[in-house]
């Protein structure tokens, strides 16, 4: 992992896109950029909420994949932890000092089942999911192994599809599982809805939710009459995390693009019927781009492509533009309709990536900015860690 103190080994244009101090025209592209005053607002929004609702707030990981962000979460969001998806991302974020980690996910390979293990050595409160039987022996056998201690969610299949059990019935059997494992915790339930993340309509997400807290609900009181207390029952994204709240079964969220926001967010419409990106959440997220060819007088051609973004959520939007537009890409080249010409050669555009969490997995590095100045060069820690 990259470390900032070592920045001066680095060769802006070479290894990294700017150090601290220069001007925000002088950072080379394409490159992630940060305006920090939003990012600021969005975490300490979210975190007044939470608290305001009587929530935890265990912010996810996954979508940064940085230690830094993950600590300015906790500095100034009150985030209790963090949502991993990997082990090997939770370790990281282990080694980087954070304390409380949930891996959001199974973890059933036997190597990786033995890594997870060893992360309460490092000094981090270790929970992981589970969702059947012969899981919790893995686990137990290798906490035994280890001399450790793993924290297990029974996760609840609430209408993602993915992982995760669908009946109460299984739900009781498993944690009761974990109870009697040696080395083991039952520490509550997970219980994430990410197939209605992304509906635009508020009503639609609202109507998906209350058929996972029905769900929840009932496997809560149902774990309570077996003796089985849920200290966690986690959920809650940037879609829905409201409805959470205010469910009277959930007592921790777990948001995570609300820090930075995307396109595909942005999309999504508040119970008012605007859209989040204007009304609730800022934009604090951009790849840095620059104009390389204007050959043709009705398009541009940017150096930001496939190769620096994810377009599996759609396009990039052009941040505070609205008489240019982001068409095309290809490996290196981004195509930008300029009907007047308007763009010239080297000029910087910033773009809304279409889903921000894989496109950060593409990059080495954020680099913040404030008031037109570089403030900081953070390394993205768990870049590429996905075992």
């Amino acid at each position: 992992m990259k470390e900032t103190s070592q920045l001066e080994n680095y060769e802006v244009g070479f290894n990294i896109p700017a150090k601290p101090g220069m001007n925000e025209d002088e950072i080379q592209t394409p490159s992630l950029v940060l305006d920090l005053d939003a990012l600021e607002r969005n975490i300490k929004k979210m975190g007044e909420y939470a608290k305001d609702h009587g929530m935890r707030h265990r912010t996810h990981g996954k979508m940064h994949k940085s230690v830094d962000i993950q600590k300015l979460q906790q500095e100034l969001g009150g985030s209790c932890g963090v949502c991993c998806q990997k082990v090997s991302e939770a370790e990281v974020f282990a080694r980087g000092g954070i304390k409380d980690i949930l891996v959001s996910n199974q973890v059933r390979e036997p190597t990786k089942i033995d890594r997870l293990a060893r992360i309460p050595k490092l000094g981090a409160r270790t929970i992981c999911c589970v969702d059947d039987l012969p899981n919790v022996a893995d686990l137990s056998k290798a906490a035994r192994r280890n001399g450790t201690q793993i924290e297990c969610l029974v996760e609840i299949d609430c209408g993602a599809g993915r992982c995760g059990v669908t009946s109460t019935s299984a739900v009781v059997e498993i944690a009761k599982a974990i109870d009697a494992a040696e080395r083991l915790k039952f520490t509550g339930v997970q219980a994430y809805q990410g197939a209605m993340q992304h509906l635009d309509s508020y009503d639609e997400r609202e109507e998906k939710i209350a058929i996972s807290v029905a769900m929840v609900r009932d496997a809560v009181n149902t774990l309570k009459a077996e003796g089985l207390d849920c200290d966690i029952v986690g959920g809650g994204g940037t879609g829905s995390y409201y409805f959470e709240a205010n469910s009277a079964v959930y007592n921790e969220l777990q948001c995570g693009s609300y820090a930075f926001m995307d396109a595909a967010y942005g999309r999504i419409l508040d119970k008012n019927g605007n859209r989040i990106d204007q009304d609730e959440w800022e934009n604090a997220l951009f790849i840095l781009t620059s104009v390389m060819s204007h050959a043709k007088t009705d398009r541009a051609i940017v150096d930001a492509g496939l190769k620096v973004q994810s377009v599996d959520s759609g396009l990039p939007i052009i941040f505070g533009r609205d008489n240019v537009e982001y068409v095309k890409c290809t490996d290196e080249h981004g195509v930008v309709l300029d009907p007047n010409a308007v763009l010239k050669i080297n000029e910087k555009l910033k773009l809304v990536p279409g889903h921000c969490d894989p496109t950060a997995n593409l990059h080495d590095w954020y680099v913040g900015i404030r008031n037109g100045v570089v403030e900081c060069v953070w390394p993205v820690s768990a870049r590429g860690y996905a075992y």
